[in-house]
């Protein structure tokens, strides 16, 4: 009774994974140090950009180290060259791609491109990131963990993203991508949902006896 169960939540989760396809933009307070996922990219070394330019440290009007970040980091302004075009084709489908925004302003923009990195999917402002996004370099939520959570169609169709601002200048840091499990890690997944339900089956037949 108990392994029909299982089976059957673990093919619901399956059977309840969203079908309409969407885009949704969240975030919360930054910290220091920072303690969000293990980056995919931290810019220390060569990240599939072009655009923009990989800096450290502040320059006055130019940039600033995002609140969290140390080391290196991407920015994309009229300073540093606007737009900067992040490729994440290489990934296949998508689940959700976090990272730092330092210094949130308004002016800053985030389109989601299609694998082409042509085609807009969603677009973002600093607005959607933050309350009061004024550019403040050491308030936590002025620099927040921005995550995208991809859902339906979008999780295949998302290849990369296009940050853009009018005034200096859009920071990012920590970026990490989650891709979606294959469908092997699936079945390994309900393998073991079986497993579980067998073992829990004998142990209830060894007590009725």
């Amino acid at each position: 009774m108990k392994a029909k169960f299982l089976l059957a939540m673990s093919t619901a989760l399956v059977i309840a994974l969203p079908a309409q396809a969407g885009v949704v933009l969240t975030s919360v307070p930054g910290s220091s140090s920072y303690s969000g996922p293990t980056p995919t990219y931290d810019f220390e070394t060569a990240a599939p950009t072009s655009g923009g330019s990989i800096v450290t440290g502040n320059a006055a009007g130019q940039h600033a180290q995002p609140f969290g970040s140390t080391g290196k980091y991407w920015s994309v302004g009229p300073s540093d060259g606007s737009p900067g075009i992040l490729d994440l084709t290489g990934f296949g489908s998508i689940q959700s791609i976090s990272f730092i925004w330092g210094s949130v302003d308004a002016y800053n923009g985030l389109d989601v491109l299609a694998n082409d990195l042509t085609t807009v999917l969603y677009s973002f402002t600093g607005i959607n990131a933050a309350v009061n996004p004024n550019g403040n370099q050491a308030n936590p939520i002025t620099n927040p963990l921005a995550t995208l959570t991809f859902s339906g169609a979008d999780m295949s169709l998302a290849g990369g993203l296009r940050l853009t601002s009018s005034q200096n200048a859009f920071e990012i840091d920590n970026l990490s991508v989650a891709g979606v499990p294959e469908p092997a890690s699936w079945a390994m997944m309900l393998a073991g949902f079986g497993m579980i339900g067998g073992a829990l089956r004998r142990r209830s037949s060894a007590v009725a006896v």
